[in-house]
């Protein structure tokens, strides 16, 4: 099978460890018929943005956009349900030595902590939320500051994406990038992917993390 020697493992969240499309689509919903707006049409674009590019592109008066950011922040911070484990995401996390992975996700930082813990995966020491980067994916900022706070090369890291923007924030950081899930676009296209992480082995040799992946359909 497939190995993968990195220094550092970057992890989006919603589609990677945590499945939370549930909730991610009544929120968008919600927002979608308050505006006469197709729902399918902003959850597509919503997916694997963060939260005020959505909104902002929908939305031009300043007041309204941060009255919409402050009911969907609400949303995200008190309501867990339906929020689940991809699977293997937890045992995938704790397989990890410490100190050598960290979350970029483009949820907020403060409701990506409560999904984490609401599925019982083990916090990292390093998180970056929407509201810790100026430029969201599919800008590299987050994995490229991630992997700065992890004292590592972001071409010795790995990023495990479901997202197309999400792919193209670790490939322009320089990462390896791993896809999980069933997405299937042109950018997704020749790279490794896992369905979920109980597809993925962890092994620590001296000061590398290897990664046993699943042979390439």
């Amino acid at each position: 099978m497939p190995e993968l020697s990195v220094a550092a493992v970057l992890c989006d969240m919603d589609g990677t460890l945590v499945d939370s499309n549930a909730l991610v689509d009544v929120m968008w919903n919600e927002f979608s018929d308050a505006h006469g707006l197709d729902g399918v049409e902003v959850r597509a674009f919503a997916h694997g943005r963060p939260s005020r590019a959505t909104v902002a592109r929908y939305l031009t008066d300043e007041a309204e956009i941060r009255e919409w950011l402050d009911r969907i922040h609400t949303m995200e911070t008190s309501r867990f349900d339906g929020v689940v484990e991809i699977p293997g995401a937890a045992t995938f996390i704790r397989a990890l030595p410490h100190g050598r992975w960290a979350l970029v996700t483009s949820a907020l930082a403060a409701p990506a902590r409560g999904r984490l813990s609401a599925v019982g995966i083990d916090l990292p020491d390093i998180l970056i939320g929407a509201d810790d980067v100026e430029h969201g994916k599919p800008d590299p900022e987050g994995f490229a500051r991630a992997a700065g706070l992890l004292g590592a090369d972001p071409r010795e890291c790995v990023v495990f994406e479901d997202t197309d923007a999400g792919i193209q924030a670790g490939q322009a950081a320089g990462c390896a990038v791993v896809v999980v899930g069933g997405n299937r676009s042109s950018v997704t296209e020749g790279l490794p992917r896992v369905d979920d992480m109980t597809q993925v082995g962890v092994r620590t040799v001296g000061d590398r993390i290897v990664l046993t992946l699943p042979e390439s359909d």
